[in-house]
C-alpha cells in the first residue's frame, strides 16, 4: 500500500486511450494507478500493486493465463475486464483466479464499483485499532501506516497485515498457519512461497531481518531490528 494508505491499482491495457480514462478515474477516486500495456509487464509490476484491474484482450499473453500465472505465486485481488458480454468468458476468469470479471460496456461505474466491492471483501479495515509500537517502527492500524524513524516505508495490503499481526503479537511465535488463516484467509497448503515472499520484501524494506525472526519449523515473530 502506498505511503498515504491510498491502494494501488494496476490497470493492464494495450489501449493508450482507454489505460489513460482508467487510471484517470482511478485517481479520482482516490486510488494510486499505474498502467501497463502487456502481459509481459503485467508479470513483473503486479507485486508492486494492491488490485490488478486486467483486460483478457492482450497483445502477447493471453489475460487468462496471465491470471493463472499472478495467481501462482500471489493472492492479491484481480478484477479482469471482458469485452465479451456471455457466460463462459467469465467463468473462464473466474476458473484462472479472477476475484470478479465485468463486461467493459457496463461502464465506469460499475468498474469502480466492482473494485470497490472486491477491496471491501479483501482488505477489510477494522473500526479502530491503536498504534503499535516496536522501537522506533510504528504500525498505524487506523491509517494503515508504517513508519520507521519517522519516515513513511511504502508495503502492499498484504505486507502491512503480516507485520500488523506480528507486531500485535510481538511476545509470541505465530505460526505459518495461522498468518495464512489471520492474513490470507486461507489454508491453503502451499503457503510457503507465499509467506516466505512476504517476508522476504518486508525485511527488505525495513532495512533488517532483525525485524522479523524466523523460527525453523514453527513460523515468525516480531524482532526489534
Amino acid at each position: 500500500m502506498a505511503e498515504t494508505g491510498r491502494f494501488r491499482v494496476l490497470v493492464v491495457e494495450d489501449s493508450a486511450e482507454l489505460a489513460e480514462e482508467r487510471v484517470r478515474e482511478l485517481r479520482r477516486q482516490g486510488y494510486v494507478a499505474s498502467r501497463v500495456e502487456s502481459g509481459a509487464k503485467a508479470l513483473s509490476a503486479h507485486t508492486q500493486a494492491d488490485l490488478v484491474l486486467l483486460d483478457l484482450d492482450l497483445p502477447d499473453i493471453d489475460g487468462l493465463e496471465v491470471c493463472r500465472l499472478i495467481r501462482e505465486v500471489d493472492d492479491k485481488p484481480i478484477v479482469s475486464l471482458t469485452a465479451r458480454d456471455n457466460e463462459l468468458d467469465r467463468v473462464l476468469a473466474l476458473q484462472a483466479g479472477a476475484d470478479d470479471c465485468v463486461v467493459v460496456s457496463c461502464g465506469l461505474r460499475e468498474i469502480m464499483a466492482r473494485i470497490e466491492a472486491v477491496l471491501r471483501r479483501v482488505y477489510p479495515r477494522p473500526e479502530r485499532e491503536p498504534v503499535l509500537s516496536v522501537g522506533p517502527l510504528r504500525i498505524d492500524g487506523a491509517t494503515r501506516e508504517i513508519r520507521l524513524h519517522g519516515e513513511p516505508v511504502d508495503v502492499t495490503a498484504k505486507e502491512f497485515e503480516l507485520l500488523h499481526m506480528l507486531a500485535a503479537n510481538s511476545e509470541s511465535v505465530v505460526s505459518r498457519k495461522e498468518l495464512m488463516a489471520r492474513v490470507w484467509g486461507s489454508r491453503w497448503g502451499d503457503s510457503s512461497r507465499t509467506i516466505d515472499t512476504h517476508v522476504r520484501s518486508l525485511r527488505a524494506k525495513l532495512g533488517s531481518h532483525g525485524w522479523i525472526i524466523t523460527v525453523r519449523g514453527v513460523g515468525y515473530r516480531m524482532g526489534r531490528g
